[in-house]
């Protein structure tokens, strides 16, 4: 009698688990999407999920990685702006931040608490996509929502992934140099974060691109860590021992890179790089010495749309299981002050902050009050 209510017990909780987490699961819909100009699915064949609706203020965390470079710094500062917009504040209960470094483990147990302590939705930028996998699992059984951005994690289904074509990034850098170097070259290579998914993806696309031009290239690779200063030095480090170069590419802390080439004389070629305010009034300005730029990539506030993303999932919204986002690019001679650039502003920051399609452009001021500290 005793063993036959304990293993009915056992049952009735195994059920109500399995019942659990089957509703946390999304349901695989038809598309298109709730707002389909801001959420494009990344491909014909991607699915459309629709979360259980929750109702709101939600609380959200942002678990991000490595901080030290400009477009980190700007990309939780235009989190925090976004998350402090009177509509958008008025989703949510809270809106926590942290920043891991390059710690992948460290960055796994943020975002196991961020579940544990019972968050509705959290936006990473994975620092290791592999090793994130299993909390994936683990928020997806416990109905928390994840939406990974940048750094995403496309082996998986238990999330929604949002970005950019880095890949194309790299296809698109690697062409261009093709186009101004057709007999091929020595290339210097500025990667970014060792790791990290998108220094890997864009990596991949530079090389098969210049593969499969048929053509010869001698590519030496050094690590930038998207970072001016430290892209910098090892751009110069690179000049003095290789060099010269006939042409550049560079993921991040392409403003230090130029100023490299300049400090060591080294005479300008073709590059392509980020978006960065200073290599842009690099590109613009030294066009006509041999600095052909194509200057491409995705703003940080690519945060502000995983967040909304994040929002409209909560809300019982259609979206894509991976959307897609639109790319930044201004070629030369088509740098233009004012526009593509800003002359009288500060290098260290990134231009084309704004995705117009899902109704979001973040002002210079809002990014600027705010910081890049934890909250």
């Amino acid at each position: 009698m005793i063993m036959s209510r304990i293993g009915g017990f056992v049952a009735v909780s195994a059920f109500l688990l399995l019942s659990s987490t089957a509703m946390a699961d999304p349901e695989i819909v038809s598309g298109p999407a709730a707002e389909p100009e801001c959420f494009a699915p990344w491909a014909a064949d991607t699915k459309f999920y629709k979360y259980p609706k929750k109702e709101g203020p939600y609380r959200i965390a942002l678990a991000n990685g490595y901080i030290a470079n400009t477009w980190r710094i700007q990309m939780i500062q235009s989190a925090k702006a976004y998350a402090a917009q009177p509509e958008v504040a008025a989703k949510l209960k809270e809106f926590k931040v942290v920043s891991t470094g390059e710690d992948v483990p460290a960055q796994i147990s943020a975002v196991d608490n961020f579940i544990d302590s019972g968050y509705d939705a959290i936006v990473v930028n994975a620092q290791n996509a592999a090793a994130l996998i299993p909390a994936l699992k683990r928020a997806k059984a416990a109905g928390v929502v994840v939406v990974a951005f940048d750094g995403t994690v496309d082996e998986s289904e238990d999330l929604i992934n949002v970005n950019v074509d880095q890949k194309g990034l790299g296809i698109l850098w690697a062409n261009w140099l093709i186009k101004h170097l057709p007999e091929g070259g020595k290339i210097l290579e500025i990667r970014g974060v060792a790791g990290h998914p998108v220094d890997g993806i864009r990596h991949e696309g530079i090389h098969e691109t210049f593969a499969a031009s048929g053509k010869k290239w001698d590519v030496v690779e050094v690590v930038g860590k998207w970072d001016d200063a430290v892209a910098q030095k090892v751009t110069a480090d690179a000049i003095v021992a290789s060099g010269p170069f006939d042409g550049i590419t560079g993921q991040g802390g392409d403003t230090g890179i130029v100023q490299a080439m300049i400090d060591t004389k080294h005479k300008f070629v073709p590059f392509g790089g980020e978006t960065e305010n200073g290599f842009r009034k690099f590109c613009a300005k030294y066009s006509s010495e041999g600095l052909k730029c194509s200057s491409a990539g995705s703003g940080p506030a690519q945060v502000a749309v995983a967040i909304k993303t994040a929002i409209a999932a909560l809300e019982g919204n259609v979206v894509p299981q991976a959307v897609k986002l639109p790319l930044a690019i201004v070629e030369d001679p088509n740098f233009k002050d004012g526009t593509d650039f800003f002359a009288d502003q500060s290098d260290n920051f990134f231009v084309g902050n704004s995705f117009p399609t899902c109704g979001i452009d973040i002002s210079a001021i809002e990014i600027l009050g705010q910081t890049k500290e934890n909250q």
